[in-house]
């Protein structure tokens, strides 16, 4: 929803790949004054806690991230790029090609921005219950080096607080999850 005290004026593009659009966007502030703003456009992403109610445990994906040149403990996660595609059959394909999961139920438990000071991109975060294994399909060499992990719930807080979970929407997914759950 646009600001009622600030403007944007207009928008020049300055680099396209096939996921990020990047440009330098000019705005008015509310006394007059105009400033510009780097912003990347995202697709969006989808987020799934698995959570298995059974054995009290969350399902996790260890994945190399290169831009940090280390392996993240995170949430199963997605980007929104198949046009049309309603995020919730996102989330399904994308727990399926990750964690090699299907979820009986999948229940939208919250929506963030990842990064408001510079970027767009919209993440929406499912509780993913119910689950069953179905053949993973993973993409990118990433993926398929990537190893699938199970962590009881109670011990996700200490894991965060250690630094063993350090990924920004893992902390929020766990976190949207144990409110719902509780």
């Amino acid at each position: 929803m646009p600001s009622d005290n600030f403007r944007k004026l207009s928008e020049r593009p300055v680099y396209d790949s096939a996921l990020l659009h990047v440009a330098v966007a000019t705005f008015e502030a509310p006394d007059g004054s105009r400033f510009e703003r780097d912003i990347v456009h995202h697709p969006g992403a989808v987020v799934m806690v698995p959570f298995d109610e059974g054995t009290g445990e969350v399902v996790l994906v260890r994945q190399y991230r290169a831009p940090l040149d280390t392996e993240l403990l995170e949430v199963p996660a997605g980007k929104r790029d198949v046009d049309g595609e309603p995020p919730e059959v996102t989330a399904q394909r994308e727990l399926a090609e990750e964690a090699g999961l299907e979820a009986g139920k999948l229940e939208l438990i919250g929506r963030f921005f990842n990064s408001p000071g510079f970027s767009d991109e919209q993440s929406w975060c499912y509780l993913a219950r119910d689950l069953k294994a179905v053949p993973d399909e993973r993409h990118g060499v990433e993926e398929q080096h990537m190893t699938v992990e199970r962590v009881k719930f109670s011990e996700v807080g200490a894991l965060v607080r250690a630094g063993e979970i350090a990924d920004a929407k893992t902390i929020v997914g766990l976190f949207l999850a144990q409110a719902f759950l509780s």
